[in-house]
């Protein structure tokens, strides 16, 4: 590190997991760069079984599939000598604050070991990426119009605006759909899913209402209502957005709405 002035070692690590929940989803592979004072460093990579089969989505994303860590250890198996190696350090990452911390020191409590956040610096550079590089409308103007957003905050202004940026960013996306349909698809999940509800607590998949979150994650609302029909109750008694709630309502009726075409 040339400008980082460092007391103690600073660990930079990253995870891949079975999805996208902190509190439920399990590491595939970690890599951790332990950099000293002094300049020196070192780094591991593990491949860890998650004791679950990884989903379609997320081996989409890591290309990690269930055969490449069937014969990796357990998380709790490599713990003790991963919170060795760590030692006193300190942490870094990107989008670690709100995703790789929470998750790493779940694992560890689950294998009976504390990470002992309360004692270690966390640096997050997604976040300073953000504070830096701002991600509200007059910093899109100004990257793909070329221009200053004149009467930001204006109600017509914004209106405008936000009509010219997206026209720019089909114009300089051509990979984007190029229909509402499918711009509203992407928007919503991406390649091949779409979601099923404004905060995306569930996708389309092949033609069924999929869990995108928690211990269901993967697995259709249809099945969910016929084996688990108590963690749909939990989930009503939860604070979800109401056009999700609709969708757990009508599972447990056994109403299920057609995909939209």
């Amino acid at each position: 590190m040339k400008n980082l002035r460092l007391e103690r070692p600073v660990a930079f690590f990253d995870l891949e997991t079975t999805g996208t929940d902190p509190f439920s989803d399990r590491i595939v592979e970690l890599c951790v760069l332990r950099v000293l004072p002094e300049g020196s460093s070192e780094i591991r990579t593990r491949r860890v079984n998650p004791g679950r089969p990884i989903p379609e989505e997320a081996t989409a994303v890591h290309g990690i599939r269930d055969e490449d860590v069937r014969d990796a250890p357990a998380f709790r198996q490599i713990a003790r000598g991963l919170l060795d190696f760590l030692g006193e350090s300190d942490l870094a990452g990107f989008n670690i604050q709100r995703f790789d911390v929470p998750l790493l020191d779940r694992e560890f409590r689950d294998s009976g070991l504390d990470l002992g956040l309360p004692g270690r610096r966390v640096l997050d550079a997604m976040t300073i990426f953000h504070r830096r590089e701002p991600r509200h409308l007059s910093a899109a103007v100004r990257f793909y119009l070329g221009r200053e957003h004149e009467a930001a905050h204006s109600a017509e202004a914004d209106v405008l605006a936000t009509a010219a940026v997206l026209d720019a960013q089909l114009a300089r996306y051509e990979d984007l759909p190029r229909s509402v349909q499918g711009l509203d698809a992407w928007c919503r999940g991406g390649a091949g899913e779409s979601a099923a509800d404004v905060s995306g607590k569930f996708v389309w998949k092949n033609g069924e209402i999929v869990f995108a979150f928690g211990k269901l994650r993967g697995r259709s609302l249809r099945e969910a209502a016929g084996a688990q029909r108590d963690y749909l109750e939990w989930f009503l008694r939860q604070d979800f957005p109401e056009d999700a709630r609709r969708l757990v309502e009508g599972a447990l009726r056994g109403e299920y709405p057609a995909p939209r075409r």
